[in-house]
């Protein structure tokens, strides 16, 4: 089977990780975020990544591409800042329509398949119509379209993350991977990082970590974050899987922000991590988690390096689809197309 993808809206490279574990050969990748796209090379022996706007990928570029390449798939997230229900939800945010850029690219190239990755709030946005225009414009250009939410601690990774994904086929009804019964925790996750720099200071704990180790020597992305001592006498207080609203009153209003000052529960995997990594804090030490651990949670193995500076790689960890929840998509894609 050709196994030629593209990935549009790539990121640092979660999705393309996930299809490449499972077999797919990503022949290119976009994004116009210049730090995403250096990790994303960073990461490949081919470097396929562009940094460009997917905008200036005109119709003569992507006939000219298919003509050397037999593309069997498109996969990708458009931006979901204007949908997200942590945002404004502004549906005059110009990044909402980026998905008509993505689903040109699809109609020109007509692969196989497309898996188009968002947060839930596009569901609703706008009473669904966004939602209903993207499965509209699919089915008009040949391919069968199914929606669902899912929740990434119900796929081996662990941290519940809950995202929306369209995927058409031609002529075949996709049928989502089933969900595992086994959750990941968070002291699972990364307990074998603790009090680590840049070397690994035990032999992996549990098997995901054997997993996440696998091609994996050397620490990367491990620098842990200097708090002021007002915020390190906070967090001491809150418990394992506790929150600011457990401690006196006097504290809530640090910062007003209703998710502030969390702390990870040990025994249920992570809440989303985000871009900011501000406000959600490490099950027993009193810090934020380090990039290598919010990687961990975000189910990137240790041999993946994030390149920019500690902020930038914060958001494009953040900013990244689950590889391994991209992985389940992707093996069922390949058993349900071959």
């Amino acid at each position: 089977m050709n196994n030629e993808i593209i990935d549009l809206f790539c990121g640092c490279g979660g999705l393309s990780r996930g299809f490449e574990l499972a077999g797919f050969n990503v022949c290119l990748a976009i994004d116009m975020w210049k730090d995403a796209i250096q990790t994303y090379n960073y990461n490949h022996k081919k470097a396929t990544g562009i940094c460009k706007d997917i905008r200036m990928l005109d119709n003569e570029f992507l006939n000219n591409f298919k003509k050397e390449h037999n593309i069997i798939g498109i996969i990708g997230g458009p931006p979901c800042q204007g949908y997200s229900t942590v945002g404004k939800r502004d549906i005059n945010d110009d990044r909402n329509y980026l998905y008509l850029e993505y689903c040109r690219v699809v109609e020109n190239i007509q692969p196989e398949f497309f898996v188009l990755e968002n947060v839930k709030g596009l569901l609703t946005l706008n009473g669904g119509a966004f939602k209903e225009d993207i499965e509209n414009r699919f089915k008009k250009i040949g391919y069968k379209v199914k929606s669902k939410v899912l929740n990434a601690a119900d796929f081996g990774v662990p941290q519940n993350r809950q995202r929306v994904f369209f995927v058409g086929i031609k002529n075949k009804v996709f049928k989502f991977p089933k969900e595992k019964k086994d959750k990941i925790s968070t002291l699972e996750a990364i307990s074998d990082l603790e009090k680590c720099i840049d070397q690994y200071l035990t032999e992996p704990q549990t098997d995901y970590q054997k997993v996440m180790r696998k091609n994996s020597n050397k620490l990367n992305n491990n620098e842990t974050t200097n708090h002021s001592v007002q915020t390190i006498n906070i967090i001491e207080k809150i418990p394992d899987g506790g929150k600011i609203k457990d401690l006196d009153e006097k504290y809530w209003n640090i910062r007003k922000y209703n998710k502030a000052f969390q702390r990870m529960n040990s025994k249920l995997p992570s809440n989303t991590i985000d871009t900011g990594h501000r406000n959600y804090f490490h099950y027993k030490e009193n810090r934020i988690p380090t990039v290598r651990e919010s990687a961990r949670i975000q189910s990137f193995s240790d041999d993946f390096i994030f390149l920019g500076s500690k902020t930038s790689q914060y958001k494009q960890v953040g900013n990244a689809v689950p590889p391994l929840l991209a992985y389940e998509i992707a093996i069922e894609i390949k058993k349900q197309i071959k």
